[in-house]
């Protein structure tokens, strides 16, 4: 079985997530890589050396500079005659993109994978996390999300793909790029980071999030993260969210302070290696998948904690 793998890169290195999925795709046959996107002969190139990888295909346009999912999608499509199957990571770009490729092939997506059981036998979460299924397709082409905390990242170096320019529509005219506004910050990337510190809607106001959450993370050298709640509350943007409709994270270390643990919480976390949650109410439901639990009020106990560091 051959399979195509989309590459989320920035047009000069390739992003983290790619290497799951690189991972996963490993376990069904040979491994493709596509690279879409302009004057990113870097990433080509980096993306020929991750292990495992047999062929890079390269399409180098004007249309994919931005990764426009409308212009991405009909791209990989067309390069399915030679393929079995379609992956992406289960993230923005990859949601985007695989749902098209899907409805190009006229197949069914397979969505946030979690193993390979089969040829074309995987399993994956349903209600938000709380109960794994295993599905098997019966589709000709496979067109599949992998949720990237479920594999482990291949090897960046090590690999000799053989790397192959290929051509597209390009520019499909349904969609154009205005602008993009990236957040820059020197901790690390939530999804990537080995240490998470978490905030809920109990730290009350965004002055108090900041005051009581970021010491922590400093001393820790960990990133920030939130719940939903405080992200809704305005404590904290968007892109710090943890959950199933945040980023699924799956740190060494994640930190819940202040937070009760709904289910959709939850289902972005529970991976995580330790999981140390502080709140005051001993019921909260945190308490269920912590490693290590302290019932305590987090006002008094992360500046502790902070000062002892």
């Amino acid at each position: 079985m051959k399979t195509l793998v989309l590459v989320e890169h920035d047009n000069t290195k390739v992003n983290d997530a790619t290497l799951a999925v690189v991972t996963a795709a490993g376990k069904l046959g040979e491994v493709h890589l596509l690279v879409a996107g302009h004057n990113c002969g870097s990433v080509a190139e980096a993306a020929a050396k991750i292990a495992g990888v047999g062929k890079v295909h390269v399409a180098d346009d004007a249309a994919y500079a931005n990764g426009l999912a409308e212009n991405v999608a009909p791209l990989a499509a067309g390069l399915m005659g030679h393929h079995d199957a379609f992956l992406a990571a289960a993230t923005t770009q990859g949601k985007n993109v695989a749902p098209r490729v899907a409805a190009h092939l006229d197949v069914m997506q397979i969505s946030e994978i979690l193993s390979v059981e089969g040829p074309k036998t995987f399993t994956r979460p349903i209600y938000a996390g709380n109960a794994i299924a295993t599905v098997e397709s019966t589709d000709a082409k496979l067109v599949i999300t992998v949720r990237g905390t479920a594999f482990e990242k291949a090897a960046t170096e090590g690999g000799s793909g053989t790397i192959e320019a290929v051509g597209g529509a390009g520019d499909a005219g349904t969609s154009t790029f205005v602008s993009s506004e990236i957040a820059k910050s020197e901790r690390p990337e939530l999804t990537s980071a080995k240490i998470i510190v978490s905030g809920g809607r109990a730290l009350k106001d965004a002055e108090t999030f900041e005051a009581t959450i970021t010491p922590l993370a400093d001393k820790l050298g960990a990133a920030i993260g939130a719940s939903r709640a405080a992200v809704d509350a305005g404590y904290v943007p968007n892109d710090y969210q943890v959950g199933q409709t945040g980023k699924i994270v799956a740190p060494q270390f994640y930190f819940a302070i202040g937070i009760s643990g709904a289910i959709q919480h939850l289902a972005g976390m529970k991976d995580s290696k330790v999981i140390i949650a502080i709140n005051k109410d001993e019921d909260a439901p945190i308490f269920q998948v912590a490693d290590i639990g302290l019932v305590a009020d987090l006002f008094t106990a992360v500046p502790e904690l902070t000062g002892a560091l």
